[in-house]
């Protein structure tokens, strides 16, 4: 017999408030260092592989915001989450097909990955069919210009990947709002060459959409570069949860 959602082990529970304030001081002395307010940075509890009682437990400790990167999961997690009455900000921060947008606009508050023009128009129609709000969109970025391995590449006109195209198709979509920009370090790069690059273009961003605030960058090997460069936002992981289960 397994435990329900809402029944979390105090082990557990123990080993994620651990994690939790090792997480949160490393925050806070990031913000220290850059001469920066603790309230500007938002922390994402990156749940993927990990079970809907983990999610319950981390808001039990205070955390507001959990990001997803599969909506195979998420999705169910996110019900199961919801029936335990417990209501996090849920980020989608996987790439996303468009085949799965109208699943995903039913749970998700934002979505990070957005890359493409025509994933844009996709989302834009499934979230003005199912949500009574607009949608919080941030524009991933390919840092290094290489889109293969996801995200809009900066300095190109290309009609669906290019990040001049795709801002301005989700600031033109109706069901959707313009809420920043995301990336992930490249490897080989030094995180803070690569979230210096992030924060240059969000700063131009911002001159032309003012609203365009959130910065999402770093997670747990990185975090203190990406709020050394502005990020409003880390997606932490591993060091804040422990080792991920082995995905089947």
């Amino acid at each position: 017999m397994t435990d329900s959602p809402a029944q979390v082990r105090p082990d557990r529970r123990a080993e994620l408030a651990a994690g939790l304030a090792r997480v949160r001081s490393r925050i806070a002395d990031a913000c220290a260092a850059a001469g920066r307010e603790r309230s500007e940075v938002t922390m994402i509890a990156v749940t993927k592989t990990y079970p809907a009682s983990d999610v319950i437990a981390l808001a039990g400790l205070g955390v507001t915001d959990v990001g997803e990167n599969r909506d195979q999961e998420a999705a169910a997690k996110a019900a199961q989450v919801a029936a335990a009455r417990v209501t996090p900000r849920w980020h989608f921060i996987g790439q996303l097909q468009r085949n799965k947008v109208k699943s995903v606009v039913r749970y998700a508050d934002m979505v990070q990955s957005v890359d493409r023009v025509r994933l844009v128009s996709a989302l834009d129609v499934a979230a003005t069919a199912a949500r009574d709000r607009q949608l919080d969109v941030l524009v991933q970025v390919s840092v290094d210009g290489d889109a293969a391995r996801g995200g809009a590449v900066p300095a190109s006109s290309d009609p669906d990947v290019g990040f001049g195209p795709v801002v301005e198709a989700v600031a033109a979509a109706p069901g959707l709002r313009l809420a920043g920009v995301m990336a992930v370090a490249p490897l080989g790069w030094e995180p803070v060459r690569a979230f210096g690059r992030l924060a240059a273009l969000a700063e131009a961003l911002r001159a032309e959409h003012p609203q365009a605030t959130i910065v999402s960058a770093g997670m747990s090997g990185d975090l203190e570069a990406a709020i050394s460069q502005g990020a409003t936002h880390v997606r932490v992981g591993s060091a804040l949860l422990g080792m991920r289960p082995t995905l089947r």
